[in-house]
């Protein structure tokens, strides 16, 4: 696919911002950000709480507790979408009393979020579960919205939503991917 095909949602200056922002409204609305952990979901969603949980830690002064969660194993969609390699659920420590925020780079039926939920219950009982979205693309399948969310960005079922961190990518920012037909 060329960068033809794509269209910038959020430049990389653009997407710093939205962080910094993101980051300032998950403090405004946690009790005690000591007690909050960042559970990234594959696989763009744990670089994001990466980069995110850098940004918290700066704006709060102390460390904050972030890891990954993997829910593969929970979908109810695996037929449709297939199954990828399952990556490493990793906790920085135990759930019980915490105040998880998981973190998805885009949320679409909602399924994945679904599916991340049963799995941190099996690694216990949160004081707070929270859902924080790069983008929020429409499209939902289930009840599940995001609390904290950078963008919504209405899009067509045939294309895609990407976020590019510079961590893990050449380039930083949110595309959307547009499908041409050949025909």
């Amino acid at each position: 696919m060329s960068d033809q095909d794509r269209i910038e949602i959020l430049s990389d200056r653009e997407l710093a911002k939205t962080l910094v922002s993101l980051a300032t409204q998950v403090l405004e609305q946690v009790e005690d950000s000591r007690s909050l952990m960042l559970l990234g979901i594959p696989t763009r969603g744990v670089q994001l709480s990466r980069v995110l949980t850098r940004e918290l830690e700066r704006l709060s002064g102390h460390h904050i507790a972030q890891g990954a969660i993997d829910p593969t194993f929970h979908r109810d969609d695996l037929d449709r979408i297939g199954t990828r390699l399952v990556q490493t659920t990793t906790l920085p420590c135990n759930v019980e009393n915490r105040q998880v925020l998981l973190v998805d780079d885009v949320i679409f039926t909602g399924r994945t979020a679904r599916a991340a939920l049963e799995a941190l219950q099996a690694w216990g009982r949160a004081q707070r579960v929270m859902l924080l979205v790069m983008v929020d693309r429409g499209h939902r399948e289930l009840p599940i919205q995001p609390d904290f969310c950078g963008r919504r960005i209405l899009s067509k079922r045939s294309e895609t939503i990407e976020l590019r961190l510079r961590d893990v990518d050449e380039e930083e920012g949110v595309f959307l991917k547009q499908f041409s037909r050949t025909t």
